[in-house]
């Protein structure tokens, strides 16, 4: 390329990878790994969502996502509240990554997509086929797997499987009835 001249790659194009990463699973990992690819920045916003009761805090999940990517210049790490719509209208960013993994998501997704379309109509969604080793993971049945026991190591980072240990030790002094 020849000095000067810019690159056909927009510059400062950033976007938005929501969700609730209760925990980060191998299957974000793995979208926000091919997401980075065509943007300069990618921001991990995770949700705080009143409607739900995190394992995790939202302390703890910024800080396991921060452990796991590193200091990778290309990511930050961040909390929101609220919609998202009005979180990256603020942020003037236009670009939403999520991830699928079935058809049952695309259903959900597909009806966010337009939902944010129509509250702030810059906003686009790209969406990113999971990689076929987490087609099936969901932090929901990672974290009931953990609850009783079994194995996640294949499912999550090392940094997330001690977090866990941690966690469910913590958990089991306090109501040892509901775990094994």
């Amino acid at each position: 390329m020849a000095k000067g001249q810019k690159s056909e790659k927009a510059s400062g194009l950033v976007a938005v990878y929501p969700g609730s990463f209760d925990p980060i699973t191998r299957g974000h990992l793995d979208i926000i790994e091919r997401a980075k690819k065509f943007f300069d920045k990618l921001i991990v916003a995770v949700a705080v969502n009143p409607r739900k009761e995190p394992f995790f805090t939202i302390k703890e999940r910024l800080e396991m996502i921060k452990e796991v990517v590193g200091n990778d210049p290309k990511i930050e790490v961040e909390a929101f509240n609220g919609l998202l719509v009005e979180y990256i209208q603020k942020k003037g960013i236009k670009i939403v990554i999520r991830g699928l993994r079935a058809l049952s998501d695309f259903d959900y997704e597909f009806q966010m997509a337009l939902t944010n379309r129509k509250l702030y109509s810059d906003a686009e969604t790209f969406f990113l086929m999971t990689s076929e080793p987490f087609i099936f993971m969901s932090s929901a049945t990672v974290r009931e797997i953990a609850q009783f026991g079994g194995s996640v190591e294949c499912m999550v980072p090392p940094q997330v499987v001690k977090k866990f240990r941690s966690k469910v030790k913590e958990l089991k002094k306090l109501d040892p009835g509901n775990f094994k």
